[in-house]
């Protein structure tokens, strides 16, 4: 591959590797057409097909081609499951091939830092290993048709307000263990061929011109071998960009900065192999496309009936008093505008123009009583549509309120304002709730919201966005067809108060502090022990699971982890298991515990399965200023139904591989030196030669033991210089003593 670039880029000229570098229109790469390399279309995704004609707007303003719309990624993460997120790539790649398409732009992994984010319905998680994984188990899918994807948007995109310019401000390591990782595993595991970068600035740098992100992370450290492309727009500079590492402006034409990089290149601004090099790399993936085959074509019915099978695997039972699954009978109520018409997908630049949409009242047992409830398009109630909802709901065995977050309450382009409901559907649920205790409330959304009821009916069934099948998944989900195996893949707190985030988002005009760190989601709920609706990986089912047996153990290197799982419950179903990983270690200020591993798993009842995981070092590790660090001690596998719901243990003790450096100076403190054994072993004499005078009691009273131990653990390095005489010269000579023992400590 590497010859037949340099053999096309030999052949080129300086004006066509320019244009190589922009887009030829707002779907296409140029190509290089004189020498038989076609143009390559791109085109908006992940759960969907949104080809466009040539009147194109990324926005959605334009129709694009009717295509299937897959549950949306708020709702794919939370199936858990890596082969059913592959076979819905491979489906998604199928259609491409069949449109002559030749890039899906997606998946979107950002992660899911507040409930706010107007654009979360599109990314997976707040956890980023769950992100990763179900990433790279989609581009895996797409790729294995021999279609490309652009895992997006690379990084720290996390919210709609100022996205074009603003900053997000944050520690290193909280940029490589929160937002990193699921990029990281794109690009490792499942070889995405193309990353979009985003908008934003992170700690002041532009993504599209970070040479840190670009280079040194993306290709240096993680082996990216594909082209980086610009989201819409997001060019600042293109000389500083393309010298960053980004090979690709889109969308086109970009006459003026096409011109901008020839003259550069003439001048000597930028130099020739730096263009070659970026030409290159989008060579590369031009050259690995497959020969378009006539005759291809998709059938939608097919993949629509795969659409409300990947749905029934996603749906999340929130809460179930025993009320579910239902009867079919015919004296139920059903009440609320989504019924009919349900909110399946987000707004903005992955809304599919739906081959089919399928409401639950489509699917409705017989005799039914259907009240719309509410508008979609107004806050507050009307009072006749309450007193019917209530009539009607009190005569019935049952009332299932199908409610939700309209169109416009998310989408691209901007956040949400709070975390409610729309009033009129909270009074509403109330209401029913009062006069019929056997209530289910269906929700449709991308993103938690504040539920003020959740005590007051029986059932609660989340189906996110589930795309166009959701109503006939939903229908097999409440009747019992599929035992709900859903888990909530971001936490549900019971306010947007208590959000990390809270104090510190969207920030201003320049950028956004994330001062939460890595406290992120569930680490930071768990860690503050604080209360939360419905916690991360919850979700109920019409079957049980017990744990049992749990093991850890140590080979080569390699940690294996096992536990037995059984379902205890009379019906089939399919249980998650959670691995999370606990550091015992006092190392570093870390969350309670992190998802390391995850199987979802199927079990007829009474039958049991033992659930096998592998982890490597990385999985214990934490980010330190010299890089990923598991600290020699004992480590705690959890077995876990949620992050709240802890099955089964086992410890680990683990023997690092290496220390964290410690470079010793005057203001070292004592405390730091006495937690190292080898440099305690220097000073530890010393700190016993230190002469005690007799205290009188009352001196005892003031000044106690503990007072004096903590100053001293407290105390930088230099104040041993005081209290034992020691000149300048003799201080610097007990530094490189100590810092003899913490080399001694590295090696």
């Amino acid at each position: 591959m590497k010859q037949a670039v340099q053999a096309v880029l030999n052949q080129m000229t300086l004006q066509e590797k320019a244009a190589l570098c922009s887009g030829r229109d707002f779907w296409h790469i140029a190509g290089v057409p004189r020498l038989g390399i076609a143009p390559a279309m791109v085109s908006d995704g992940p759960h969907g097909l949104r080809k466009q004609n040539d009147q194109a707007d990324h926005l959605g303003v334009n129709e694009s081609i009717q295509a299937v719309c897959f549950p949306a990624g708020c709702a794919t993460a939370c199936s858990f499951d890596r082969a059913l997120l592959e076979n819905m790539g491979r489906a998604l790649g199928a259609e491409c091939r069949a449109e002559q398409v030749d890039i899906l732009l997606g998946p979107a992994v950002n992660i899911k830092r507040s409930p706010l984010c107007g654009r979360n319905f599109e990314y997976y998680s707040e956890d980023p290993y769950l992100a990763g994984q179900a990433a790279a188990t989609f581009i895996r899918g797409v790729q294995s048709r021999q279609v490309g994807t652009s895992v997006k948007h690379f990084a720290a995109n996390n919210q709609e307000f100022r996205r074009l310019t603003r900053s997000s401000n944050m520690s290193e390591r909280t940029l490589r263990e929160i937002y990193l990782p699921a990029f990281e595993a794109a690009v490792r595991e499942a070889g995405a061929w193309t990353v979009m970068c985003a908008y934003n600035r992170i700690n002041g740098v532009f993504a599209s011109e970070n040479p840190t992100l670009l280079t040194d992370i993306l290709r240096r450290e993680w082996g990216f071998d594909g082209f980086v492309m610009s989201d819409w727009g997001a060019v600042n500079e293109k000389l500083r960009a393309v010298e960053a590492g980004l090979e690709l402006e889109m969308p086109g034409p970009c006459d003026a900065s096409v011109q901008k990089v020839v003259q550069a290149v003439e001048s000597g601004e930028l130099p020739q192999e730096v263009l070659d090099q970026a030409a290159g790399r989008i060579l590369e993936i031009l050259l690995r496309r497959p020969e378009p085959q006539s005759g291809e074509s998709f059938n939608r019915q097919r993949d629509h009936d795969l659409a409300a099978r990947v749905e029934t695997e996603c749906a999340v039972l929130l809460k179930n008093n025993g009320l579910l699954p239902l009867s079919r009978s015919n004296d139920l109520a059903y009440i609320g505008a989504f019924a009919q018409k349900p909110r399946y997908q987000g707004g903005g630049s992955s809304h599919i123009n739906a081959f089919r949409v399928e409401g639950a009242l489509e699917f409705a047992p017989e005799g039914t009583v259907y009240l719309p409830g509410f508008s979609t398009r107004q806050d507050s109630p009307d009072p006749q549509a309450l007193a019917a909802a209530m009539e009607a709901a009190g005569r019935a065995r049952a009332a299932v309120i199908f409610a939700g977050l309209p169109d416009d309450f998310e989408c691209e382009g901007y956040d949400r304002t709070h975390m409610r409901l729309p009033e009129c559907q909270n009074q509403l649920i109330h209401a029913v709730a009062q006069v019929q205790p056997n209530t289910v409330v269906v929700l449709h959304l991308g993103s938690p919201v504040e539920t003020p009821w959740a005590d007051e009916v029986a059932a609660v069934l989340c189906v996110y966005l589930g795309g166009e099948a959701v109503g006939r998944a939903t229908d097999a989900l409440l009747y019992g067809d599929v035992c709900p195996s859903g888990r909530l893949a971001e936490s549900w707190p019971l306010k947007l108060e208590d959000n990390p985030s809270f104090l510190n988002f969207p920030g201003d005009e320049e950028g956004v502090e994330y001062a939460e760190g890595v406290f992120v989601g569930y680490r930071y709920y768990d860690k503050k022990e604080m209360a939360v609706r419905w916690p991360f990986g919850h979700g109920e089912s019409y079957t049980t699971f017990a744990y049992s047996d749990a093991r850890v153990q140590v080979e080569d290197g390699k940690i294996l982890a096992q536990v037995r799982v059984t379902n205890t419950g009379s019906c089939f179903g399919k249980e998650v298991v959670q691995l999370y990983v606990q550091d015992r270690t006092g190392t570093a200020n870390r969350p309670p515990k992190e998802l390391k591993g995850f199987e979802k798993v199927a079990l007829e009842p009474g039958q049991s399965r033992i659930v096998c995981f592998i982890l490597d070092e990385r999985a214990l590790s934490w980010y330190s200023p010299s890089g990923w660090y598991a600290a020699s001690g004992c480590y705690r596998l959890l077995f876990a139904h949620s992050s709240r719901d802890v099955r089964a243990g086992a410890d680990l003790e683990w023997v690092s591989s290496r220390r964290l450096p410690m470079r010793v100076h005057r203001n070292t403190t004592v405390g730091a030196l006495l937690a190292n054994p080898r440099t305690a072993a220097v000073l530890e004499p010393l700190l016993r030669q230190q002469h005690t005078q007799e205290e009188s009691e009352v001196s005892r009273e003031a000044i106690t033991e503990e007072m004096l131990r903590q100053m001293l653990v407290n105390s930088p390095l230099r104040s041993v210089q005081n209290y034992q005489g020691y000149t300048d010269a003799q201080l610097q000579q007990l530094i490189d003593r100590l810092q003899q023992a913490a080399d001694g400590a590295c090696e």
